[in-house]
């Protein structure tokens, strides 16, 4: 089949035809707008980097056993690029897949996917719900009780940083600053 750069809307589209759990789905905008805001700080493709986080977990809601295999099988039939499906497989590095992530849109992702998590989870028990007033430090604080956000492993986010070769703090506040651009999207801009 012939490879074609999707479109965001075919994207979404994509997305919420094998997703229909919301809370996936504002995970998946969630780090779309993260995706998209270091694309911008690291002078890349944007859209590509929006869309690629957008579907990078595809195939969860229906196949949570096959996570990363079964979106490779789709993102294939859908004719999607080479790079993008990789990229997506990648995320699941370790976990589910044994594709390391390579180039900066794959470390990327690959740091901050359970990092939103943590994330939203630190922003609700606020009591503006919100992560408009957010900081990296409330993060760190939480970091260290184990029992907050206890499904998030937090040494795939310091194995990312290391990656990226970037500080936990300013990985945290840039991912915060991405969410942040999508904060009435995903349900936390506040009341």
């Amino acid at each position: 089949m012939n490879e074609s750069i999707p479109t965001r809307e075919q994207a979404y589209e994509l997305l919420t035809r094998y997703n229909k759990n919301e809370s996936l789905i504002k995970h998946a905008l969630a780090v779309e707008g993260v995706m998209r805001y270091f694309a911008r700080k690291y002078g890349e493709d944007e859209e590509k980097w929006g869309i690629i986080g957008l579907v990078h977990d595809l195939d969860y809601e229906k196949y949570p056993d096959q996570h990363c295999r079964k979106s490779e099988e789709i993102l294939r039939e859908e004719g999607w690029p080479e790079e993008y499906i990789r990229a997506v497989i990648s995320h699941g590095w370790g976990i589910c897949s044994d594709v390391k992530p390579e180039t900066r849109l794959e470390k990327v992702l690959y740091a901050i996917d359970e990092l939103t998590g943590l994330i939203v989870a630190a922003a609700l028990v606020r009591p503006s719900k919100s992560v408009m007033d957010l900081k990296a430090k409330s993060i760190k604080k939480k970091w260290k009780e184990k029992r907050f956000a206890a499904g998030v492993d937090r040494s795939i986010i310091e194995k990312g940083a290391e990656m990226l070769g970037v500080d936990l703090s300013e990985l945290i506040t840039d991912t915060i600053m991405g969410m942040r651009e999508v904060a009435e999207a995903i349900g936390l801009a506040g009341h």
